[in-house]
């Protein structure tokens, strides 16, 4: 049997699924939480096969413990209990390979990498560059090779698929040599998903992958889009850092630099303070008081108009973007909506391409306000442009590039 554990490594928590790799059908998940914390939490759950035509979700088993967690290490013997005690059995499912979710490869990984102590040296040295989720996917593969020693460990970085960016998209035109010096250049995240997306775009419209000039908006509490020619990335919203580009659920986004040399001159503000501000305080939060979509959805329902405002500057850098994009790729054939509100706001979906008629692209609002659960169109059949919703699958993604890794 072919099976992947996959691990996605938070400071304080982790999020984990067990996949048969042979039919792609994930046979466990679960989240170890609060670790560090005086009582941790653990959930696992049993994902049973459909059985006559019912869908799995309703058939799927939850456990649950709090218990404490003081780190990684503990939290993978929890979650190798929870196996144990509830299934499927790691003795009958044994993992081939365990998968890592990795933020920040660098300019170094551009494709899955057997972890080695190497690769875990340089997967520190580049905490450098996000210190917020390096450190942490680290702790994450420490805790894990010594749960699964026996295995091969694959890191998968977020980052990778945007190597193939050209010069003119990641230089920042700032000195060279400072830039040089300290790796200043666009990086580009989300790779994972929008790699995914593309991919399953390609399959649904049946056409090749390097035939296809596509467009993938990633929109979740963090936020990207990506232009994709032939599979290949070759522009992204997000740079040196997660926080440029899109706004998103607390992050601001694209903002003039001078703002910051502003509020540090007149409002006192430290490089911590800045830093907390456009990560933590902005963006959707920021304006209308709430980073959760469906909140600030429901006060334009009611008229607010913080929430109005919030939801026209969103909806205006989407379309800022898809249109420079669609410059940049010289036209577009496909157009994919991913991730929390690009799969569940169909208002986000129709007002950011209301304006892009002239570029071929024409919304069926009825396929469009429809709920579904796997790939869809929602463009007219007449539409020059195919607009789809993609469900990402990142844990899926990992898995398939960790098996790719392990065999190459």
């Amino acid at each position: 049997m072919s099976v992947v554990l996959v691990v996605n490594s938070g400071s304080s928590s982790f999020k984990y699924q067990l996949i048969d790799m042979r039919t792609e059908t994930v046979l466990a998940s679960g989240l170890v939480e609060r670790i560090g914390e005086p009582v941790g939490r653990s959930t696992h759950t049993v994902v049973a096969p459909p059985a006559d035509g019912a869908s799995p979700t309703l058939l799927d088993a939850t456990y649950e413990r709090e218990l404490p967690i003081p780190d990684h290490t503990a939290g993978f013997g929890v979650m190798i209990d929870a196996f144990a005690e509830n299934g499927p059995s790691l003795a009958e499912n044994p993992p081939t390979a365990v998968g890592h979710r990795v933020v920040h490869g660098g300019a170094r990984f551009f494709e899955p990498t057997v972890i080695t102590p190497l690769v875990e040296i340089n997967i520190d040295e580049l905490s450098v560059l996000a210190p917020l989720h390096n450190p942490a996917n680290l702790a994450g593969i420490v805790a894990a090779k010594k749960a699964f020693p026996d295995v091969p460990h694959v890191a998968v970085f977020d980052t990778a698929f945007h190597q193939t960016l050209p010069r003119a998209a990641y230089t920042y035109a700032i000195d060279a040599e400072l830039a040089a010096a300290h790796r200043i250049r666009r990086y580009g995240f989300h790779g994972t998903s929008h790699k995914f997306v593309s991919e399953a775009a390609a399959a649904f419209v049946g056409r090749p992958l390097t035939e296809l000039k596509q467009i993938v908006f990633h929109l979740g509490n963090g936020a990207s889009v990506t232009a994709i020619d032939g599979g290949s990335s070759v522009e992204t919203s997000m740079g040196l850092t997660p926080l440029e580009g899109l706004v998103m659920g607390t992050r601001s986004g694209d903002v003039d630099p001078a703002v910051l040399f502003q509020l540090a001159r007149r409002a006192n503000m430290t490089i911590d303070d800045l830093d907390d501000l456009l990560n933590k305080r902005s963006g959707l939060l920021g304006i209308a008081g709430s980073a959760d979509f469906r909140d600030v959805s429901a006060a334009v329902e009611r008229g607010d108009d913080d929430a109005l405002l919030a939801f026209e500057v969103y909806v205006h850098r989407l379309r800022a973007y898809a249109g420079a994009y669609i410059a940049q790729l010289g036209g577009v054939d496909v157009i994919s909506f991913t991730a929390g509100v690009g799969e569940n706001a169909p208002v986000v979906r129709a007002a950011a391409l209301e304006t892009l008629g002239f570029a071929g692209i024409e919304i069926d609002p009825e396929r469009n306000g429809a709920r579904g659960r796997g790939i869809r169109r929602i463009s007219t059949d007449d539409s020059q442009v195919v607009v789809l919703v993609v469900p990402t699958n990142e844990e899926l993604e990992i898995a398939r590039q960790t098996l790719v890794a392990v065999a190459g």
